[in-house]
């Protein structure tokens, strides 16, 4: 499922618009950005949590060469599923 596709069926299940999902979709996914860049957790019960991690630099190869390269240190979003989300997935 696409951007698209989500706005579509968001303004499905809740009888709005699809101009007005799309602002709702836009602005959950500001809001979700801005709380991650500081570093917060969000999280939405029953669906999951977003959090920051940090991944700590490490050692790798080039496929190509097999060189060894230095990959740098960095922060990287990490999505947990809920207990409820994972039980439907099933």
């Amino acid at each position: 499922m696409n951007k698209a596709e989500l706005i579509d069926a968001i303004a499905a299940e809740s009888k709005l618009s699809k101009a007005d999902s799309k602002k709702a979709l836009d602005a959950f996914v500001s809001a979700t950005t801005k709380a991650l860049k500081k570093g917060d957790r969000v999280a939405l019960v029953g669906f999951g949590s977003f959090s920051v991690a940090k991944r700590a630099a490490r050692k790798g190869r080039n496929p190509q060469t097999g060189k060894e390269i230095k990959i740098a240190a960095k922060k990287v979003v990490k999505f947990k599923a809920g207990t409820e989300l994972s039980d439907k997935v099933k």
